[in-house]
């Protein structure tokens, strides 16, 4: 039985979209990086007594992909990338959380274009605080890096140089806010 961080208490903690936001990272032609966004619109954390009884749901919406481009959003909202038509939202639900040093590890399976692949989220614990309007929040931190191959997501353009336009790795950091109900 592992026991909670301080300050964490048990029972339903609210994922604040307005408060939490979902970034990627994907090299772009070898050379740079491309970030972009995409809205958390729901999730819940389920606090038990321990860290095995614990669990966390999480859904995103791939149609507000946002790069700072409006023509790269609208090519990866459409049938070559997300095919947010067909696949409206990405999920992410736990199986399981274990302690790794001072932070955590949650494990899960994320669903992104209909694919379900089992992840693992180095997660850090930010601890709790109470805003200005008496709602207790904790905040969290995580990270994964993900093939997006293993998800159906292989549109790419090889280069004249060599390689490929975008790269395969995709790292997702998530900076969580959650309400305590």
């Amino acid at each position: 039985m592992t026991a909670l961080p301080t300050g964490l208490t048990t029972g339903t903690w609210t994922i604040d979209p307005s408060h939490t936001e979902a970034s990627f990272t994907v090299r772009h032609a070898g050379i740079s990086k491309v970030r972009g966004t995409v809205a958390v619109t729901s999730g819940a954390l389920t606090i038990g007594e321990d860290l095995e009884t614990s669990s966390v749901t999480v859904t995103l919406d791939p149609s507000t992909v946002t790069t700072g481009d409006a023509g790269r959003d609208g090519h990866l909202q459409s049938g070559e990338f997300f095919d947010v038509e067909q696949f409206g939202q990405w999920t992410f639900v736990s199986t399981g959380v274990r302690e790794s040093g001072s932070a955590h590890v949650v494990h899960g399976d994320l669903t992104i274009h209909g694919v379900t692949r089992p992840v693992e989220l180095e997660t850090e614990f930010n601890g709790t605080a109470v805003d200005p309007f008496g709602n207790t929040r904790a905040g969290f931190e995580a990270t994964v890096t993900i093939s997006r191959k293993d998800f159906g997501l292989t549109w790419n353009a090889a280069l004249e140089a060599g390689g490929v336009l975008v790269a395969d790795k995709v790292r997702i950091d998530l900076d969580v806010s959650a309400i305590r109900a």
